[in-house]
């Protein structure tokens, strides 16, 4: 399991629109949020990405953008995102290997059946690819101002800070 301090697993995957992004790109330039959630449209999903949405200027202040991580495909995200005005970034993990890479898959059971879930979780990666907060199985209810108050206190991302190589 991914551990605080940990140097954040490093991927690309497509968007709402098909266009890849690389999470290496934000290196030395800017923080990263990775939210991940079970599925477009769920009650709990669609609150958790209207609420960062509402909040993406402020985080954006902060030097920080914010993904959002599902196994739905990208006609899915796209869906979701314009049915309910998202603006955070949409990706597509659409064979769980980011989201195993960073644990938030787990084996659940409902109603005696057990399944592969994603988890909702959030990690907070600053802008050396430095995994500095994770919140596990989170409720939407404040969530979205506790995770702005845990990039508030990142260091700004300084563009003339030499990156180690």
């Amino acid at each position: 399991m991914l551990q605080v301090g940990q140097t954040a697993p490093m991927f690309t995957l497509s968007d709402a629109d098909m266009e890849s992004f690389d999470l290496s790109s934000l290196h030395g330039r800017q923080h990263a949020v990775l939210f991940f959630y079970p599925r477009d449209s769920s009650p709990f999903c669609t609150l958790e990405a209207i609420d960062f949405s509402d909040h993406e200027e402020e985080f954006s202040r902060q030097g920080c953008v914010v993904l959002g991580i599902s196994r739905d495909d990208c006609l899915s995200h796209a869906e979701f995102r314009d049915k309910h005005g998202l603006s955070v970034r949409l990706l597509s993990d659409d064979e769980g290997v980011v989201s195993r890479k960073y644990g938030v898959v787990q084996m659940r059971e409902k109603e005696g059946v057990r399944k592969l879930c994603i988890v909702c979780s959030t990690f907070v990666i600053d802008s050396l690819g430095v995994v500095r907060h994770i919140l596990y199985d989170i409720k939407p209810r404040g969530h979205v101002a506790e995770v702005l108050q845990l990039v508030k206190q990142l260091e700004k991302p300084c563009r003339s800070r030499k990156i180690p190589s």
